[in-house]
């Protein structure tokens, strides 16, 4: 929770988020697997799911697509940047390099 100078409290966005998030217990999401894993493919909210006792919650199920997203990655970013130089005199045997 975040505050303000004039002390009115903010909801983190994060907090709204989880707060917003539907929660399962790890019973219903057994009974209910399949269920669960067609809805999210179908575009719907991420799922918490809540242990124990005290209810935590300790994972969430997302979808795929929230978790990469599909942005190119630039290939051979850091090439030219780093370099390996192995000496002359270097010399390990292959007992030696296994053994390590």
């Amino acid at each position: 929770m975040t505050t303000c100078q004039n002390g009115d409290s903010l909801i983190d966005p994060i907090d709204a988020r989880e707060a917003l998030m539907k929660t399962m217990t790890v019973g219903e999401l057994k009974a209910q697997f399949s269920a669960v894993l067609d809805q999210i493919a179908a575009g719907g909210e991420p799922i918490a799911i809540s242990y124990g006792r005290k209810k935590e919650k300790v994972a969430a199920i997302v979808p795929y697509s929230l978790l990469r997203p599909d942005a190119d990655r630039q290939l051979g970013l850091l090439k030219g940047k780093g370099r390996c130089v192995i000496h002359d005199d270097f010399a390990i045997s292959d007992d030696e390099l296994l053994n390590a």
